[in-house]
């Protein structure tokens, strides 16, 4: 099993920064990819970014320019820094993680429980 501890959600002002951490931990043979989904109030959820193993990554064009993302592979750990942040990115982030992993070793896509930005002034 995988588990995710997401942290760093909150309320911010308009312009304003968050960061956004995601752990992974138990039986992780390798991750593909770990990125950052979100769904705000009456929205389908969409992907926000992504960082591949190799370290390439994926953006929402309405974030880019604005968001970043980072991994540290010997912690299992994704990063998402959200700057010059808008009203409009309110919405629960969600963890995204694809890996190998269990007993035995199969492919897995594992989900965070969620973490609420609030950008309002």
């Amino acid at each position: 099993q995988v588990q995710l501890v997401e942290s760093g959600g909150g309320l911010v002002q308009p312009g304003g920064s968050l960061r956004l951490s995601c752990a992974a931990s138990g039986s992780i043979f390798s991750i593909n990819a770990m990125g950052w989904y979100r769904q705000g109030p009456g929205k389908q959820r969409e992907l926000v970014a992504t960082v591949y193993s190799g370290g390439s990554t994926n953006f929402a064009d309405s974030v880019k320019g604005r968001f970043t993302i980072s991994r540290d592979n010997a912690k299992n750990t994704v990063f998402l820094q959200m700057n010059s942040l808008k009203a409009e990115d309110t919405a629960v982030y969600y963890c995204n993680v694809d890996c190998i992993a269990g007993t035995p070793y199969r492919h897995l896509v594992v989900w965070g429980q969620g973490t609420l930005v609030t950008v309002s002034s």
